[in-house]
């Protein structure tokens, strides 16, 4: 018989989730406390392959962690990373389907989509204005640090950012 379970409980099967764990009077908090995950990679659907290393490799420096041809399903993994991150990649995925095609360029409903983050600004948004990387709005100084958006070679929208060393985010990013 299960620890805390009665004989009645016991012939009854287990149901999984939340819900049912919350029901059995287990703490789910307990099992997330212990718990390490993170988010490997995010998707960025691009036109073609090549022109994406481009713009990620010259324009904002990234580097080419992977660039693996997968015969089976005839296309590239392709995964790249900013400068000195140790952290979540960029995976270009080349739409496949007319209506994947739709979304280069806008992934996020015209929302800024992904966030750059720094460790100096300044350095940073001066070297990208240099490359040609074309900003959207100026930068500026929020209360969590400073911002300013850029778009990619498809028109997506960027944070670049510098959080506050005393902001609630900064203990999470490098």
């Amino acid at each position: 018989m299960a620890v805390g379970r009665s004989d009645d409980d016991a012939r009854q099967p287990r149901r999984g989730g939340v819900e049912a764990e919350r029901q059995r009077g287990g703490c789910t908090s307990q099992v997330s406390e212990s718990m390490k995950q993170s988010i490997a990679h995010v998707a960025l659907i691009v036109r073609d392959y090549d022109e994406a290393i481009e713009f990620f490799t010259n324009k904002l420096r990234f580097t080419v962690v992977e660039d693996t041809y997968q015969p089976e399903q005839d296309k590239r993994w392709v995964v790249v990373s900013p400068p000195g991150s140790i952290g979540t990649t960029l995976v270009l995925a080349r739409a496949a389907t007319p209506e994947q095609e739709s979304f280069v360029g806008n992934q996020a409903g015209g929302r800024v989509f992904l966030f750059l983050n720094t460790d100096d600004f300044w350095r940073d948004y001066d070297e990208l204005v240099s490359r040609g990387v074309k900003f959207v709005r100026a930068p500026k100084q929020e209360a969590y640090g400073t911002v300013a958006v850029f778009e990619d070679l498809y028109g997506n929208r960027w944070d670049l950012l510098q959080v506050h060393a005393d902001h609630p985010i900064a203990q999470r990013i490098v």
